[in-house]
């Protein structure tokens, strides 16, 4: 028999629930998610219960981070699965909201970040960040956890995060999980299930060749001749290249020449309908 997990569908039932554990002295985790639940999300799970008692985990498929021409509504889900998932991973709640339940009638207020959102992801996806933003600070304000735990997988956005806690003083702390890979590297996420079966056999190109950029980088190679080749190698293996790149870990600043310090390799591209991002970090090797 498959074991039960609490549920919530509006914010009121979520603070009463938070409220309880903190009258007991416990501390809550939050980790949100869009559902279609994979072992990359159960990992963040895992780093949620080295930070506290108590694990909460919300399921929203946020229409406001999806543009027109996106995969809102195909997006998958799967609920029942996800819950299945949760309870064995030993989430304590979980937390389900209805979309008029975020984005009530007269709703009107966007969070934007234009100095880490303009560019990579934010310039193929304008809006996309507006959305994350906005529904990051809703859920952290609706749970008010002592730590919430996003993928590096999603780089940007991770930034994005962390500079809203930032400037708004939310008083959570923000925890960065790494990637989790197939065994042949490709970055577990939702969309992989758009790949078709050859789609899916080059995917991993992505990650080796961002990989093998970063130890290009490593070795005194300059910036520009490293994404070039990148690019020129993906281009070649069917990808359509939204960018490649090599940013400044903290800021995101664009990098130029050798690098001299931490570095990220950052990269988009589309096999077939399917977006594909991937980041590696590196940094150069004492010589």
């Amino acid at each position: 028999m498959a074991a039960s997990i609490a549920t919530v569908r509006t914010v009121k039932e979520l603070r009463a629930e938070v409220a309880k554990w903190r009258k007991a002295g416990e501390t809550v985790a939050l980790v949100p998610t869009m559902g279609a639940l994979h072992a990359g999300h159960l990992s963040l799970i895992g780093i949620a219960k080295n930070h506290a008692t108590r694990i909460v985990a919300s399921i929203f498929v946020n229409p406001a981070q999806f543009g027109p021409k996106e995969d809102f509504k195909r997006y998958p889900r799967d609920e029942a699965g996800d819950l299945a998932k949760l309870a064995q991973a030993g989430v304590d709640l979980v937390y389900i909201p209805h979309t008029a339940e975020m984005y009530p009638r007269g709703f009107a207020t966007k969070v934007t970040l234009p100095s880490l959102t303009e560019d990579l992801c934010g310039a193929a996806r304008p809006n996309h960040f507006e959305g994350v933003a906005t529904v990051v600070t809703k859920l952290l304000l609706q749970c008010a956890p002592d730590v919430a735990v996003f993928g590096e997988k999603d780089y940007q956005q991770l930034l994005v995060i962390k500079q809203v806690v930032h400037d708004l003083n939310i008083p959570v702390q923000i925890v960065p999980g790494s990637i989790v890979r197939e065994e042949d590297g490709l970055a577990l996420s939702s969309r992989n299930g758009y790949l078709s079966a050859a789609e899916r056999k080059t995917a991993p190109i992505l990650h080796q060749v961002l990989s093998e950029a970063a130890a290009a980088l490593a070795n005194g190679e300059g910036c520009d001749a490293v994404t070039s080749a990148g690019r020129f190698k993906l281009e070649g293996k069917g990808f359509r290249v939204d960018y490649v790149a090599v940013r400044d870990p903290e800021t995101l600043a664009p990098l130029f020449g050798p690098i001299k310090g931490p570095a990220r390799v950052m990269g988009a591209a589309y096999l077939g309908t399917t977006r594909l991002i991937d980041n590696v970090p590196t940094a150069p090797k004492n010589r």
